[in-house]
C-alpha cells in the first residue's frame, strides 16, 4: 500500500501535464460548429491524403450530426484506413496476471474496496499454463495486464512473467510480442521493461478531464493526474519508443477526450519525434462492485462510437486503433472498415481465466466482455468481411519501431512488409489450429490477398514461403 508521504513524494517528481490545456480543449468543444456541406468536402479532401488533421479541424468533425455528412465522413475514413493498412486486421489477446490493486478507481472491479472480488496472482507456472492455452488458440501477441500493487505485483515479478512468456512454447506455438499495460512508473523501471523486450507500453488515461479524473480516482497512486498523464514521457525516456494511449469513453464528454488524445499525441511527436503507436477506444462495461449509474455521466451511443473511430482514423491515419471484446460482435465487425486495425479475440479478463469456467472467471474479472466468440469464429467473420487476419510481429523483431515505424506508416510503405507477413502468419494459423471449415475460407482469403501484392517479385517470394510453411517451416517473415 502507498503511504500518504509516498504519494506526496511521487507527486513532487511529476512534471505538470500542461500539454493538456483543459480550458483550451473545452473551448474548442463548446465553440465548434458543424461544418457546411462545402466545408466538409474540403476537409475530407484534405483528410483523404492521409496526412492527419489539426485539433481545430477534428473539433468541427466532432460536431457533425447530419446523416449525409456522416456518410461522407465514414466513406473517407474507409478510404484512409485501406490506404494505410490495406485489409489487414491484427489479432491479440490480453493476459491478466494479478487483480491485486491499491487504487480506488470507480469504474474497475479491481478497486481496493471490492471485498467480493477473489484476489489472485498467477505463479510463473500458472503463467506458463495460460500461455500454452493461448498458443493452442493460435495467439502470437499478448497484452499483459495487472492491477497496481507494489507488494503483490512488483516490477521484478512482471519482468519474470515476460521472460516466462517468451520462453514458453507449445508445439509450433510461441508468443512473439508481449505488450505491457501496467501502472505508471519511473524512467528506471521503464528502461527495465524496454530491456526485457516488450513491444508496446500501453497506459490508458481513462479521462483527460482533470475534475472527472479526480472524481473517479479518489485514492491511490493513480489519483495523481500529473504523474499518470506524463507517464509516456518517462516511458519514452526509458527507451520504450512504441507507446499506446487510450481513454475510457463514458466518464466525460467524448469530444473533449478525443481532442485531448490528439493533444497528447502531438506532444509526444513534438518532444520525441514519434507519436503513439496505438490508440485504444474502450467503452465502459459492467463490472463487479461498480455502480455504472454513478460512474457513467456521459454515455457514448453506438452512433457516437462509430463517429469517434472514423474521426480518429482521419486525425491520426498512421496510428493503430485497437478494439477489445467490450463491444458486441456485429459492431466490432462493422468498425473494421471505419478505422479499427487491431482486435482482441476470445479474451478473458479474469486472472487465470483461460482455463477456468466462465462463472469462476467472473470472480476475478476486471469487467464483462460483450463479444464471447471463439478465435475461429472471429477469424471467419474477419475473412467474410473481406479482411485478412494477421498475427504479424515482424516489425518489432526487425527494429521497425518508434520513429522508423512511423516514417514507414505515414507514407503507407509499411504495407510492403505487412501484407505478405500477414498472409504468412495467417497461413501458419490455418496449418496449425484451424478447423476444416475455416481452412477453406482462409485459403480463399489468402489467394485473394496474394493477388493484391503489387510487386511481382515480392508476390512470388511470398508464394515460395507459403510452400515452405506447408513443408513444416515456421516464423518466416520479411
Amino acid at each position: 500500500m502507498f503511504t500518504a508521504q509516498q504519494l506526496i513524494e511521487r507527486n513532487k517528481q511529476s512534471q505538470p501535464a500542461d500539454f493538456i490545456d483543459q480550458a483550451q480543449l473545452q473551448s474548442l468543444v463548446d465553440s465548434a460548429a458543424e461544418p457546411s456541406a462545402s466545408q466538409l468536402e474540403k476537409l475530407m479532401a484534405k483528410a483523404e491524403k492521409a496526412k492527419g488533421l489539426s485539433t481545430e479541424e477534428v473539433a468541427s468533425l466532432l460536431a457533425v450530426e447530419d446523416p449525409d455528412k456522416l456518410d461522407l465522413l465514414f466513406a473517407t475514413a474507409r478510404k484512409v484506413k485501406e490506404k494505410i493498412y490495406g485489409k489487414r486486421i491484427v489479432l491479440f489477446a490480453p493476459l491478466y496476471l494479478s487483480n491485486y490493486c491499491v487504487n480506488s478507481c470507480a469504474y474497475c472491479a479491481f478497486h481496493r474496496g471490492n471485498k467480493r472480488l477473489q484476489r489472485k496472482r498467477l505463479s510463473l507456472d500458472e503463467v506458463a499454463q495460460q500461455v500454452k492455452i493461448l498458443e493452442r488458440m493460435g495467439h502470437k501477441r499478448l497484452a499483459v495486464e495487472a492491477g497496481e500493487d507494489p507488494e503483490n505485483c512488483p516490477l521484478d515479478y512482471v519482468l519474470d512473467v515476460i521472460q516466462t512468456i517468451y520462453s514458453t512454447t507449445d508445439g509450433n506455438g510461441s508468443i512473439r510480442r508481449v505488450n505491457v499495460n501496467i501502472a505508471a512508473t519511473t524512467v528506471e523501471e521503464y528502461r527495465k521493461l524496454h530491456e526485457a523486450g516488450i513491444g508496446t507500453y500501453i497506459l490508458f488515461q481513462e479521462t483527460y478531464h482533470r475534475p472527472t479524473y479526480e472524481r473517479v480516482h479518489p485514492a491511490g497512486p493513480k489519483s495523481l493526474y500529473d504523474w499518470h498523464t506524463t507517464a509516456m514521457d518517462r516511458a519514452m525516456e526509458g527507451g520504450c519508443d512504441d507507446v499506446g494511449l487510450g481513454v475510457l469513453f463514458g466518464l466525460y464528454d467524448y469530444r473533449f477526450e478525443v481532442l485531448a488524445l490528439l493533444a497528447h499525441n502531438q506532444h509526444l511527436e513534438e518532444k520525441y519525434g514519434v507519436g503513439c503507436h496505438t490508440i485504444s477506444v474502450p467503452r465502459i462495461r459492467p463490472a463487479q462492485s461498480v455502480d455504472l449509474s454513478r460512474v457513467v455521466r456521459y454515455p457514448v451511443s453506438e452512433d457516437e462510437f462509430r463517429k469517434i473511430v472514423a474521426i480518429l482514423r482521419l486525425a491520426v491515419p498512421y496510428t493503430g486503433l485497437i478494439l477489445s471484446t467490450r463491444e458486441r460482435p456485429a459492431l466490432r465487425d462493422e468498425l473494421l472498415s471505419l478505422g479499427i486495425s487491431q482486435v482482441s479475440a476470445a479474451s478473458s479478463t479474469g486472472v487465470g481465466g483461460y482455463e477456468e469456467k466462465k462463472e469462476a472467471e467472473c470472480e476475478t474479472a476486471q469487467f464483462l466482455p460483450d463479444d464471447t466468440r471463439s478465435v475461429d469464429q472471429v477469424l471467419a467473420s474477419i475473412c467474410s468481411e473481406g479482411y485478412l487476419p494477421s498475427y504479424c510481429t515482424a516489425c518489432y523483431r526487425q527494429g521497425r519501431t518508434g520513429e522508423h515505424f512511423m516514417d514507414l506508416a505515414k507514407d503507407g510503405e509499411i504495407q510492403t512488409f505487412c501484407q505478405p507477413n500477414a498472409i504468412l502468419t495467417f497461413k501458419e494459423y490455418l496449418l496449425d489450429y484451424a478447423p476444416p471449415s475455416l481452412v477453406e475460407l482462409g485459403e480463399e482469403t489468402i489467394a485473394r490477398q496474394l493477388e493484391g501484392i503489387p510487386n511481382q517479385q515480392l508476390r512470388e517470394e511470398t508464394k515460395r514461403r507459403l510452400l515452405q510453411l506447408e513443408q513444416g517451416e515456421r516464423d518466416l517473415f520479411f
